[in-house]
């Protein structure tokens, strides 16, 4: 099937990156949030970043104007009616994601794939919530969208070849790399890279080191261009809380069990970058780690 229209649900950090690439790749692209001021910010994120690239001479002038007269926006889901993909960008929240998609489903031709950019949910269980479950599957992004060339795309199922194909001919239109991930809780990279996060997490509340030697010692010692704690904050910590539960409850390992420092932090209100307080303090000019 030939793509043309695509609809993001969800203006935040992946929804916005999503929309950035489809729209620079050629494809129409309607954005649904449940927020004006979401979706301006998010437009208005999505110019910052293009003009980031065109000042790094990654495109011209005239792509991103190009682009950004494909970007539409709504606050109604009906919206995204006539699109021939649809990716869910909501929080990692199972409930809430069910709720979209089924509020969804409604307003869409039967030819529509849908997917979701969950980073650690059942495809299969999502699917099943749907009238189209063959014709429905993971699509997950790595963040930030913009930059990073890896798509996971994870069948459930049910899910055809036909719609597999598609969204791999997407994949490879965007100038991005697909892996191909069975529905196991968190795929292929958070099930090795959010374990790694929680290990940090358990050895700074072990006090086997502190935030900032904890960082050091994996970008010095294994060459890694951000320290774990450092990522988690980037990530979001109740992002990385939110798979480690879906690692533990799905797989059912003692070794997946969340660091209860991670746990404390979220209930804290400390969720990283985005709100400014985290493993590290971003208040001031630098970053300060918090322990």
């Amino acid at each position: 099937m030939e793509i043309q229209k695509v609809g993001v649900i969800g203006a935040g950090q992946m929804g916005n990156g999503i929309a950035h690439v489809m729209s620079l790749a050629g494809y129409d692209v309607i954005v649904n949030d449940l927020s004006e001021e979401a979706l301006n910010a998010a437009v208005a994120r999505i110019e910052k970043n293009m003009l980031r690239q065109v000042s790094k001479g990654q495109i011209e002038e005239s792509d991103m104007a190009a682009a950004l007269a494909r970007i539409g926006t709504s606050l109604d889901v009906a919206a995204l009616g006539q699109s021939d993909l649809v990716i869910e960008s909501a929080t990692e929240n199972e409930e809430i994601k069910n709720k979209i998609i089924e509020g969804l489903i409604p307003h869409l031709p039967e030819h529509t794939i849908v997917t979701t950019n969950t980073s650690s949910i059942s495809i299969t269980r999502l699917a099943s919530r749907t009238d189209r479950p063959e014709k429905f599957m993971g699509f997950h992004f790595m963040n930030p969208v913009p930059l990073m060339k890896l798509v996971e795309l994870i069948r459930g199922i049910a899910t055809d070849d036909e719609t597999y194909q598609s969204c791999l001919k997407v994949v490879e239109t965007l100038g991005k790399t697909a892996a191909s991930a069975e529905d196991f809780p968190a795929f292929i990279v958070n099930r090795i890279l959010v374990p790694m996060i929680n290990e940090a997490c358990y050895t700074l509340y072990e006090g086997v080191g502190n935030v900032a030697s904890i960082d050091n010692a994996m970008k010095l010692g294994a060459n890694h261009p951000m320290g774990p704690l450092e990522l988690a904050d980037f990530i979001g910590l109740d992002t990385c809380l939110a798979i480690m539960n879906v690692l533990h409850d799905g797989l059912g390992d003692t070794k997946y069990r969340p660091c209860p420092l991670l746990t404390k932090y979220v209930a804290a209100g400390w969720l990283g970058r985005k709100v400014k307080r985290g493993f590290y303090d971003y208040r001031g000019d630098v970053p300060m780690p918090s322990r």
